[in-house]
């Protein structure tokens, strides 16, 4: 007896030592993704700023998270005033493994981060520190997209007025702050193809729009369902939101015409006629004020991608309430 147990207290002491190398490698090792590009330097034009201002604002919605939302009216317009000065927090409320807080990306956040730090940050999701960031924002899908594009909004967040904050650090929870560490991988970017190929341009839109982290499946860490066939829940405080099929089937949007499509967006360009929330009212976590603001061809060109997904049927209850 004293000799099995002389052998499970070795294998336990092993085990806790494997443990302990991994942890440290983990920490130590990880992310990988390469060094910051040094003397990478953006050019500041009007166009380039203006350009990467429609990006952060209506496509991207850079300037969506790194605010404070306003969930007292539909939709949670970002509050004005704190826009790009980030604040928002992604909390255990939410379902998140930690508390989270956007950054500030005004001048008084990263004014002392050089253009290719920025640049390795929002394509690979890893900081100026080396350390990663809570995929919260979808790095993945920026680091597949064109160079040009992340310059652009490189260039206009650089344009932006300094604004002062002092928000707390975000801490991720034991073992996901280990976990963290191995999710950040290189960029694969690639060419913005021609809006003439409406296919191509349109998925190149809803992977710049990171459409499928909201409207696809996710269950205990992973995502469980069909790209984009919805299904992904969000908590409120007394109801489930349930994220749109958005696959060409009945169940989805297969009755869907593209004047629909793009009507429902431009729906909300009037911030003024978005209405205040009561306790029971619908609510939702799409951001419908900003993309309202993208143009129509780019909402034609992401409608007629969409069209050529594979139907999934997924009949969706988008908002359940909580029973008390």
């Amino acid at each position: 007896m004293k000799k099995v147990t002389k052998i499970g207290i070795g294998i336990i002491a092993a085990l806790a030592i494997l443990v302990i190398v991994a942890a440290g490698y983990i920490s130590l090792a990880l992310p990988n993704v390469g060094s910051a590009p040094e003397n990478y330097q953006v050019s500041i034009t009007p166009e380039k700023v203006e350009h990467g201002r429609y990006l952060a604002y209506h496509v991207m919605m850079c300037m969506d998270c790194h605010a404070q939302r306003d969930f007292s009216t539909f939709s949670g317009p970002p509050i004005p005033s704190t826009i790009g000065a980030g604040g928002e927090l992604f909390d255990h409320s939410m379902g998140f493994p930690g508390v989270f807080v956007s950054k500030n990306i005004t001048p008084f956040g990263i004014g002392d981060w050089t253009d290719g730090e920025l640049f390795r940050l929002i394509t690979t999701g890893v900081d100026k520190n080396g350390d990663p960031i809570f995929p919260v924002m979808p790095y993945e899908s920026y680091g597949k997209l064109d160079s040009v594009d992340i310059d652009a909004v490189i260039a206009f967040i650089r344009t932006l007025e300094p604004v002062e904050t002092n928000h707390p650090e975000s801490k991720a929870d034991f073992p996901f702050n280990l976990i963290m560490r191995t999710l950040p991988k290189k960029a694969n970017l690639t060419k913005k193809p021609d809006p003439a190929d409406q296919v191509a341009y349109g998925k190149y839109l809803v992977t710049a729009g990171a459409c499928g982290d909201c409207h696809t499946k996710f269950e205990d860490g992973a995502y469980t369902g069909d790209w984009l066939a919805g299904g992904r829940s969000f908590e409120f405080p007394d109801a489930i939101l349930t994220s749109s099929n958005l696959t060409p089937h009945s169940s989805g949007l297969a009755n869907w015409s593209e004047e629909m499509f793009v009507q429902r967006f431009k729906s909300f360009q009037n911030h003024d006629q978005l209405h205040k929330i009561s306790q029971g009212d619908m609510q939702t976590i799409m951001p419908w004020a900003m993309y309202a603001g993208m143009k129509e061809e780019d909402l034609k060109a992401i409608f007629a991608f969409l069209r050529t997904l594979s139907p999934v049927e997924n009949h969706i209850e988008r908002y359940q309430a909580k029973h008390q």
